[in-house]
């Protein structure tokens, strides 16, 4: 399975050294697309660039944005990794039989999303992914370190060597990131307007409905034919008004 187009994200890392490290496990492992949100160190300081060592390149061509959403823009499957037990329906899953799912688009990108140092990433944040991997480690110390747990992952993906399958020009393909996004917006526009959600519980009902579209994996055809309903529903409040 080719790593091409495999995004490693990494939210608002602090420390120049994870970022070194991080740059030479990704080239030790053949990654090579990293992405920085709202970066609270330099990634060019002598200190990660010194950690890189043979994997300056990394670093220096790292794409910065201030956003999640932003770092996601066209990525059609979304892992987001966790270190604490989630109270959410959706399962942690280990790496191993997780991050597969990530190449099976070999032609697409996809992103792993890894969080702060100190506090991993908000409620909000992992709402944007799909699925949800922590690495499992000994009770009698669970925290890992950011670079520790990259490495990890990166090295469990460059495990998966069976060859991509071929790809027919009639197979669907899976909506891409900023597409359900849309459509998440507009279905909650929608539900704001009938009464069915309220302002103060819309963020947590919104969270329900976007656990239940994630599983299905959804295609882009069928997002498109959801988007469509949405409208009609819109048109008909608007114009069938006793």
């Amino acid at each position: 399975m080719g790593l091409a187009g495999l995004k490693i994200v990494l939210v608002e890392p602090a420390g120049p050294l994870n970022l070194g490290a991080i740059a030479r496990a990704m080239k030790n492992f053949g990654l090579n697309q990293l992405v920085i949100v709202n970066p609270q160190c330099d990634r060019n300081s002598p200190d990660a660039m010194k950690m890189a060592v043979h994997a300056k390149e990394i670093l220096e061509s790292a794409i910065v944005v201030q956003t999640l959403p932003q770092a996601l823009q066209g990525c059609v499957r979304v892992i987001a990794t966790s270190g604490r037990v989630s109270s959410w329906e959706t399962p942690l899953e280990n790496p191993r039989t997780a991050l597969p799912w990530l190449l099976e688009e070999p032609e697409q990108p996809v992103a792993l999303i890894f969080g702060r140092e100190d506090r991993g990433l908000s409620n909000e944040e992992l709402n944007y992914a799909q699925r949800f991997v922590q690495i499992p480690t000994h009770e009698s110390y669970q925290s890992l370190n950011l670079a520790t747990a990259v490495a990890i992952c990166c090295y469990e993906l460059a495990q998966c060597t069976a060859p991509p399958a071929t790809q027919s020009p009639s197979t669907p393909e899976l909506a891409p990131w900023d597409l359900l996004e849309a459509y998440y917006q507009q279905l909650e526009s929608l539900l704001l307007k009938i009464g069915y959600l309220y302002p103060h519980t819309a963020t947590s009902r919104m969270e329900k409905f976007r656990q239940l579209y994630n599983r299905t994996h959804l295609q882009t055809t069928e997002v498109a034919m959801l988007r469509g309903i949405l409208r009609q529903i819109e048109w008909a409040i608007t114009n069938y008004r006793e």
